[in-house]
């Protein structure tokens, strides 16, 4: 049962790893999907930067210790905002979103002996 839980938190981190550090380069990078879709958002392009940076960052802390939970919440707090801005404002496509945030939540809760915040 251990090896389960140990190799299915693995193969779940690698899954959000490659999801959100693809996801987010291509928001830094200025993909046209990306721009068309924080435009119709409306916050502005400087969002769409600050969210790939949470991305990005959020992938590499997946892997560095004691940072897991930090990267975990910060990714499940960023699908919840791609959650509410697929169904107020983008569409009903918030299924991927959806996904992820499950996937990041598994995660948090695989760490969550972690110190969410370490000095």
């Amino acid at each position: 049962m251990q090896n389960i839980q140990k190799y299915g938190l693995l193969a779940v981190k690698i899954l959000l790893t490659l999801a959100f550090a693809a996801a987010g380069l291509a928001k830094l990078a200025g993909a046209e999907m990306m721009v068309q879709v924080f435009d119709a958002i409306g916050v502005g392009q400087w969002f769409r930067y600050a969210t790939g940076v949470i991305e990005v960052g959020g992938a590499v802390l997946l892997w560095i210790p004691g940072r897991q939970l930090l990267a975990a919440a910060l990714l499940f707090c960023t699908m919840v905002g791609a959650v509410l801005a697929h169904l107020l404002i983008l569409g009903p496509s918030a299924l991927p979103a959806v996904v992820l945030g499950i996937l990041a939540a598994i995660t948090a809760f695989g760490y969550r002996q972690q110190p969410l915040l370490k000095a």
